[in-house]
């Protein structure tokens, strides 16, 4: 193609990625064999992986080195700025139950705005609109036996007797009673295998982390303030976060490289703290 010099890869993958741009290639289609691009190209073939690599990375292919020509991928939906957890957790949510097989995992202070989050998903289940086969849901929640970090009251930590950690933990339990009912109902109502397990952290997360079905990480910081709140006739004063507050931010696998390292890395980092160091959780 250029008389006698021989194209590099990123050359290569310009070309095709131009190809893609305009309309040549479109999404899902498969592309020439390495064979038959080293031929168009007059290069090696470790020239051509080297350029589909350079593509997967963009997030451009599928399927690149499984043995047989990689698809042209399709675009994943822009996620757009940043939202809140109470605004974006609930389409993320839906979009993941749509799946045969749903698994999410979730490390958070409270399970408020998830259980909130839910909603829409259920209702698309009971309306008949999503048929998931299974729905298993791992949550994790700081236990009720270590001193929390938040929320805390302003003048000191307390003790056992701490309104704070008392109003925490009735709030943690009602919430995660609240959310394991409406999917566990889900077996009785349409048939759905449904697994909602907890288990207890030993100390007080400072992120929130949704992974869904393995190709999707969410994750927000529980930023703190300080506030007043009126619970059993008290005036409490404590530093809380207002975790549907948080920013939610988005990593998707199939939008390249560096997003697909953080959701497999996320999911080592859960996988790892439920087999190992967190404890049975009891919702009392």
């Amino acid at each position: 193609m250029n008389g006698s010099r021989r194209l590099s890869p990123q050359e290569i993958a310009d070309i095709l990625r131009e190809r893609i741009r305009v309309g040549d290639l479109r999404a899902g289609d498969r592309l020439p064999t390495q064979a038959e691009l080293a031929e168009e190209f007059g290069v090696e073939r470790g020239t051509v992986r080297q350029a589909l690599r350079a593509l997967q990375e963009d997030g451009l292919l599928t399927n690149v080195s499984k043995g047989s020509p990689p698809r042209i991928a399709v675009p994943t939906p822009t996620r757009g700025a940043p939202q809140t957890t109470m605004v974006g957790l609930s389409p993320r949510l839906t979009e993941a139950f749509a799946a045969s097989h749903v698994r999410v995992d979730v490390v958070c202070h409270t399970s408020e705005t998830l259980m909130l989050a839910l909603g829409e998903p259920l209702r698309l289940i009971h309306e008949g609109s999503i048929h998931p086969k299974s729905i298993d849901v791992r949550i994790l929640l700081p236990s009720r036996d270590i001193h929390l970090a938040f929320p805390v009251l302003v003048e000191g930590r307390g003790d056992d007797e701490d309104p704070v950690h008392k109003r925490w933990l009735e709030m943690r339990n009602a919430q995660a009673q609240v959310l394991r009912h409406n999917l566990q109902a889900l077996r009785s109502t349409h048939g759905i295998d449904v697994q909602v397990t907890f288990r207890a952290l030993p100390f007080t997360p400072p992120v929130k982390l949704y992974l869904l079905n393995g190709d999707e990480a969410l994750i927000g910081y529980y930023v703190l303030t300080e506030r007043e709140e009126e619970w059993e006739s008290q005036t409490l004063e404590m530093y809380d976060a207002l975790g549907s507050q948080s920013l939610l931010f988005s990593f998707v696998k199939q939008a390249g490289q560096r997003d697909a390292a953080f959701v497999e890395e996320s999911q080592k980092w859960f996988d790892a703290l439920w087999e190992t160091i967190t404890t049975d959780l009891t919702l009392s």
